[in-house]
Parts: C-alpha cells; sequence; structure tokens
C-alpha cells in the first residue's frame, strides 16, 4: 500500500473519531440548551401566574366584597383569575397551558387528570419536595412541565372550602355542595402546574447542530484536501524523485540523474547523503575497472 494511501485511511479515522465525539457532545449540549430554555420559559410563566394570584388577593378581591353577598363573582378567586390569566395567553400560544390541579376542586375544571393527580400525590407524600420537574408526551408533541404545591398557609381561604355550612351561600348557589371541601390548614390541596412544548426549541436546537455538523465537515474537507496537496508537494513527489534515480543508479545507470536539493529538511538530507552515495559508487566502479 502507498504512503498517501495509509496517510488517508490514518487521517480519515482521525477525522471519523473527532466527527464523532464532536457531534456527541454538541448534540448533547445543544439538547440541554433547549430543554433549559423550555424550563426557564416556565418558570416565568409560573412566576406571572402567582403575581397574578397575589394582585387578585390583595387589590381586585377587596373591592369586590361587597358584592359577593348578592353575587359569588368568581373573579374574586386567585386561581380562577390565575388561570383566565392564562388562558388569553393560549389563545395566541395554545400549546402552552398552566392549570392549578386539586384533586377537590370546588370548580370543576381545575380537577386534576390522572397525570396531574399523580403529581400531587408526590407533594402529599414527601412535603420537602417544592418543585417537580418532567416530561411527557402530547397530541402536539414533547411537552415539558415545571409543577409546585399548592397548600393552605392562609386562613382566609378556609371559610369557603371547610364545610357547606361555613361556605358563602352564593357560591354553593354557583358550584353546588358537592366539591371543594373539607381543606385543612397546611394541607396539599393541589399543584400548579405550567406546561411548555419543547417543540420550537428542539428544532431550533436541531438547525443548530446540523449547521454546525456541517461546518465541522467542511473544515475537515478543507483540512483533508490541503494536507494531502502538502504531503504530496513536501513528500510524495520527492521521496518517488529520489526513488526512481536511485533504482536506476541501482541497474547500473550511473547517468539517470543528479540527487540534487536546496532543501535542508530531512528528505534534503536524505538527498545529499545519496548524492554523496552515488558519488562513492561511481567511484568505486571506476576503479575496479581500472
Amino acid at each position: 500500500m502507498k504512503l498517501i494511501w495509509k496517510f488517508n485511511l490514518v487521517l480519515l479515522g482521525i477525522f471519523a473519531l473527532g466527527f464523532l465525539v464532536a457531534g456527541y457532545v454538541s448534540y448533547k449540549a445543544l439538547q440541554a440548551n433547549a430543554r433549559e430554555e423550555v424550563l426557564q420559559h416556565a418558570r416565568i410563566m409560573m412566576e406571572a401566574a402567582l403575581a397574578t394570584r397575589q394582585y387578585t388577593a390583595s387589590q381586585v378581591k377587596p373591592l369586590l366584597d361587597t358584592q359577593m353577598q348578592y353575587k359569588f363573582l368568581p373573579q374574586t378567586v386567585p386561581a380562577y383569575a390565575a388561570t383566565e390569566q392564562f388562558n388569553e395567553l393560549r389563545k395566541k400560544h395554545p400549546d402552552y397551558n398552566y392549570k392549578e390541579a386539586t384533586l377537590n376542586p370546588t370548580n370543576p375544571r381545575d380537577r386534576a387528570a390522572d397525570w396531574e393527580a399523580d403529581v400531587v400525590n408526590t407533594f402529599r407524600s414527601t412535603s420537602t419536595t417544592t418543585e417537580i420537574v418532567g416530561e411527557r408526551d402530547t397530541p402536539t408533541g414533547r411537552t415539558l412541565y415545571l409543577s409546585r404545591p399548592i397548600q393552605i398557609k392562609n386562613a382566609a381561604c378556609l371559610p369557603c372550602h371547610t364545610t357547606v355550612e361555613a361556605a358563602p351561600k352564593t357560591m354553593i348557589d354557583l358550584y353546588g355542595p358537592a366539591n371543594g371541601f373539607g381543606w385543612k390548614m397546611d394541607e396539599i390541596i393541589g399543584a400548579q402546574i405550567v406546561s411548555v412544548p419543547m417543540t420550537v426549541p428542539i428544532e431550533r436546537a436541531n438547525k443548530t447542530f446540523t449547521a454546525f455538523m456541517g461546518s465541522l465537515a467542511a473544515v475537515f474537507l478543507a483540512i483533508f484536501v490541503l494536507l494531502n496537496v502538502m504531503l504530496y508537494t513536501m513528500v510524495i513527489r520527492r521521496v518517488t524523485n529520489l526513488a526512481g534515480i536511485a533504482d536506476e543508479v541501482s541497474l547500473g545507470k550511473f547517468d539517470a540523474g543528479e540527487f540534487r536539493t536546496s532543501s535542508r529538511d530531512e528528505i534534503g538530507v536524505l538527498t545529499e547523503a545519496m548524492g554523496r552515495m552515488k558519488a562513492s559508487l561511481v567511484q568505486a566502479m571506476k576503479m575496479l575497472e581500472g
């Protein structure tokens, strides 16, 4: 096998290994960044929901307390306000979702689905857990969710949810007496869950990965071609020329050519040595003939 083929095989092996390692590392990094980006979006939306809850409790509810004696207004409920605010967002971003998933809610739309109930029960079984992050498949693609427990920490919430008798009559008239009662202080009754689609950031990460690997392949190809040109110009052509002259001399053709060089590299030193060897061989042949 010729030297240039051996060199190319080794070079291709090194490039292939480097390409695979770079691809693996960059893919993992880009996917991790995409997940972190989605998670950051979820945290921002969770904070927006919490801000809506706080605003409703501190500024909206006090203004409507008088009207609540005659008609129950769900707009005074922080959970209702946060959900409605998020529903406005979903008109332009239908894949995004926020829910105050509750095991025993007053409003039926807040009832936890099976997977949401599992999240709530996880919070209930491990009281030290303050946040759960997970992924699940949906009809629109992979979705990441961020959840935090809903715990009764304010006694002002209990009059509406302890017993039917203690609850406002206007609330019973609206939602009925069957659900949303029996809550206790410090009890975890549900979870705030923000779901954010991973489709967009993952597609962006995949496009970046494709562009990066394409650029890396182009760089490897350019280096491969350049190294082959350098190898042929600086080594292969010169060694081939030396081998041709040496072969002719070995057959007794002393006029085949001269070992000349102006280079001081290793091949240049070899060329000068072979020139001296040829001169010595010619001199020895003349002495023998004499």
